[in-house]
């Protein structure tokens, strides 16, 4: 089954130099359209402005992993970690029993995010945070795991996460296929950061996303170079 979520219809919100798109609710209204999958509540679809960004704020028994599609952000928190990162870098957050951190974008252009967000697989870990480049991930048609709190037995560069799940990305050249086998009872979060796709017959343009369940494999077809974001939670 798939579940498709338009970017067009997709919740917002605007502070003037944010403005996001929420894949899952983020104001505690139930909604059964965008309800959490399994371990995954928030995917937001974030663009700052320049010079612009969060100060230091709270947070505790969450999962972050943050995926940089464009421009660049600062990260620094009370552990003594200050990460830039850049377009298709990745970090991960394990705020555990209390982390505070601050986000901003120092550059002159306008920064473009996901923020996903998991429920931990047990509460009170010591707060944590990794990051890592991926400067050339050039190989079309080849998933790539960024993070993983799951089995992983291809991939041994991928981030850490506590969370049962794990977050891949694909980058696809216009006109090739590509397949994604699904583990039995795991479900998807597809969010397409890039160009146009169909997905099972499904047409995904940028910032669309769709719920996957039920489901053994997702066939993509790209309509042009396209940018995939998975969410696969156990």
């Amino acid at each position: 089954m798939l579940r498709y979520r338009p970017y067009a219809q997709l919740p917002s919100g605007d502070l003037g130099w944010l403005k996001a798109r929420h894949h899952f609710r983020v104001d505690g209204i139930p909604d059964p359209v965008y309800a959490p999958i399994k371990s995954l509540f928030v995917w937001n679809d974030d663009r700052f402005a320049a010079a612009s960004g969060f100060p230091m704020h709270f947070h505790r028994d969450v999962e972050i992993l943050t995926y940089v599609r464009s421009g660049s952000v600062t990260h620094q928190d009370i552990l003594g970690n200050m990460s830039e990162l850049r377009q298709g870098d990745v970090q991960v957050m394990t705020a555990g029993t209390g982390i505070r951190h601050s986000e901003f974008n120092r550059g002159p252009e306008a920064l473009q995010l996901f923020q996903i967000w998991f429920v931990p697989s047990r509460k009170g870990c010591a707060p944590a945070y990794a990051m890592r480049r991926f400067p050339d991930r050039s190989d079309c048609g080849n998933w790539v795991v960024l993070a993983s709190g799951l089995p992983e037995v291809d991939d041994s560069e991928h981030l850490s996460m506590a969370a049962p799940a794990r977050v891949l990305g694909c980058q696809i050249a216009s006109e090739q296929r590509v397949t994604y086998a699904i583990r039995d009872r795991h479900d998807l979060y597809v969010v397409l950061s890039r160009g146009e796709v169909l997905v099972n017959g499904l047409r995904l343009g940028q910032g669309d996303g769709v719920a996957v369940s039920d489901e053994a494999e997702l066939r993509f077809e790209a309509l042009s170079e396209a940018d995939v974001v998975v969410a696969e939670l156990a």
